[in-house]
């Protein structure tokens, strides 16, 4: 995937871990572009790899995990995502980033606007005696009531909607050109959750920001998305746009996982449920990842790993199925 409007594009990204029993690829060869003003989904199962793709893309892997492979382009520049050193210049500057854990990503020992400040200052972006006034800002742009109190106050005292708006100031501070915000309404209620999706929205129109969220609700994917990525231990097995994906999955992951949502069978039925599980990294097969849980595998599925499809216009799979070959 290429073209002009796209602000950053993963190649080939691969990050595993060392164990006792060897060395084992978690996420196994990613691919996924972002464009300028939109935003790209990526969906699976808890610890199917989104967040550890989100960390390798910031420089953020620590051991024993390592990246292994694959490039990132940015702006007209390619940077080896093996050398993790290298992306430094481009975090909180050329890209930011909302963790999921707003509570573990604030200092508790540091008041929230002390805290953005020095982000400010760390990327040289105003003097000493203008810091305030701009984390302050910051802090009334993503809609705290009371901006210059919530600078003087510290973690505990805010709730969750308030700490994950912080969040978002701080990694928006710096005013970079992407935004990876990860599962970023986690542990939030129904309206504060939409709160904080509808700001996401509104800054990224505002600045033309190409945003990666990471997620594993389809409804926010049908709601707040342009496209979306669905990954499977590690791989990326479908990348459609929303409209193209939720109509006509073409990859039996996504297929099944559409039909585990409530509300997708008839009134009354028994939710359906996946076979299986997903495996555990010393267990993946040779080929694709979701064979043993497929109901529709062919022979060489288990061995060979499929190559990527056009299954239709800006929409392709990694499936045997759609190989014109078989």
């Amino acid at each position: 995937m290429s073209g002009p409007d796209f602000a950053l594009t993963v190649n080939d990204l691969s990050v595993g871990f060392d164990h006792r029993d060897g060395h084992f690829n978690v996420i196994d060869g990613a691919n996924l572009s972002l464009t300028c003003g939109r935003t790209l989904a990526l969906v699976g199962e808890s610890g199917c790899g989104k967040s550890l793709l989100t960390l390798a893309l910031m420089g953020l892997i620590e051991r024993p995990g390592r990246v292994t492979g694959g490039t990132l382009a940015f702006a007209g520049t390619s940077y080896n995502l093996g050398v993790q050193a290298s992306l430094a210049p481009l975090r909180g500057v050329r890209a930011g980033m909302v963790f999921q854990e707003p509570m573990s990503a604030l200092n508790p020992v540091f008041t929230v606007g002390a805290q953005i400040a020095e982000n400010l200052d760390e990327h040289g972006l105003a003097q000493a005696d203008g810091l305030r006034d701009l984390a302050v800002n910051w802090l009334r742009r993503v809609g705290l009531p009371d901006p210059q109190r919530a600078y003087a106050m510290y973690p505990h005292q805010l709730s969750g909607g308030m700490k994950q708006r912080v969040m978002i100031a701080m990694a928006l501070a710096a005013e970079p050109q992407v935004l990876f915000a990860d599962e970023p309404t986690t542990a939030l209620d129904a309206t504060v959750q939409g709160q904080i999706l509808r700001l996401l929205r509104t800054l990224q129109r505002e600045r033309n920001l190409a945003m990666l969220l990471v997620t594993h609700d389809l409804g926010l994917v049908r709601q707040y998305a342009d496209e979306v990525a669905i990954m499977y231990a590690g791989q990326i097995v479908e990348v459609a746009s929303v409209a193209a994906l939720l109509s006509a999955p073409r990859h039996p992951y996504t297929q099944a996982l559409l039909a585990c949502r409530p509300g997708a069978g008839e009134p009354g039925a028994k939710l359906p449920t996946i076979a299986g599980a997903v495996p555990r990294p010393q267990n993946f097969v040779a080929g694709c990842r979701f064979a043993p849980r497929c109901a529709e595998r062919l022979a060489r599925c288990q061995h060979e790993r499929p190559r990527w499809q056009a299954v239709a216009h800006q929409h392709g799979a990694a499936c045997w199925l759609h190989d014109s070959t078989v």
